[in-house]
Formats: C-alpha cells, structure tokens, sequence
C-alpha cells in the first residue's frame, strides 16, 4: 500500500485500522493509537509537519477489589474480562460490550453504582429492541452505509450491500450510502 501524496487523498480514502497501521510502520511512525490518532501521524508526515506521539492514559487494572451492584465504578474502569464475567453473572450470559455502554461507562465511572450501569445496559438494549436508532460514531463508516443502504433498499441483499460497499470505499470522498452507489449492481440478475 502506497503512502497518499496528500492530506486530502489520505482523509478522502477509506482505510481499515490494519492498513493504517502498516503505512505508519512502513514510514517510521507511531502505529499504535485509535484510527484518529494513526490519520493524524500520516497527515502530518505528509504535511513535514512534527509527529507526535499521543499519549493515551493507561488504565490500571485493579483485580483485587470485588465487584457488586453496590459499589461506585471505578474511576480506573475499563472494558475488561474482569468487567465482562461480572456484567454476564449480573446480566446474563448474553451481555456483550456494545458502543453506547462503552461510552456511558467511561462518562460515569466515579459517579454511578454498578447497578445502574446493569440498568442502563438493559434500557439500551430496550431500546434497540423497540426500533430506537443508535448513533452510529463517525469511525464506523461501514455500519453507517449498511444502516443507510438498507434503509433505502430493504429488499437488497447483504451481498448486494457489501458489493457497494466495495466499490463505494474505493471512491476518494465521504463514504455514505448514495442511490448511485447501486450502479455496482446493475446487470445482476437482470436488475438494470
């Protein structure tokens, strides 16, 4: 994979994680860090600007208190299998991590109890039961345009949305789901 010459190729391509990663290994840069981080070392490496590394806070894992529904969470919580087997007893077994439960953990270690994070969890599963959309973060693009294309074609396949998907993440641009993108499809199984 080559280096974009630009600052605009670089943020008008799609790239996964892993692709950026090895472009900044390739280019001696800091290649750990969120996908931001990693746009920002090659952006400013195109740019001849200083890269730095960013510095991300180290979360200390403290496996020797025990959990309960309770206790204040933690101000050093993190999304761990300690965290993970807990929310499972509590839950049940089908609890897994999910974006929005991230995200209002991180905002409300030091403040809530245990047992309102079991709670919350809970509504946001509720709500997604009940058809309430999530706010999908600007880092997923791929979920967003599935989101959107199925919105638009509910009679498409997967298949179908994952080859628009293709051609679409190749374009220089934003990656959203545009009526266009179905050009992709035309002349399979006579759709035209």
């Amino acid at each position: 994979m080559d280096l974009p010459k630009t600052k605009e190729e670089l943020y008008g391509k799609y790239f996964l994680k892993n692709d950026l990663i090895e472009l900044c290994k390739k280019n001696g840069l800091p290649a750990s860090g969120s996908k931001e981080n990693l746009l920002e070392y090659i952006s400013n490496y195109i740019e001849n600007k200083p890269v730095k590394k960013i510095k991300t806070r180290q979360k200390i894992v403290n496996s020797d208190f025990e959990l309960s529904l309770e206790i204040i969470i933690d101000k050093n919580y993190s999304n761990n299998e300690i965290h993970r087997a807990f929310f499972k007893e509590v839950i049940g077994k089908h609890f897994k991590f999910n974006v929005q439960f991230m995200k209002w953990m991180e905002k409300n270690k030091g403040k809530k109890t245990y047992k309102e994070a079991a709670a919350e969890y809970n509504k946001i599963l509720s709500d997604k039961k009940s058809g309430s959309k999530t706010v999908i973060g600007k880092q997923f693009e791929y979920n967003q345009y599935t989101r959107d294309f199925f919105a638009n074609n509910p009679k498409l396949s997967r298949e179908d949305c994952i080859k628009c998907w293709n051609y679409k993440k190749k374009q220089i641009g934003k990656h959203k789901y545009e009526k266009d993108d179905l050009r992709v499809l035309e002349g399979k199984n006579g759709r035209n």
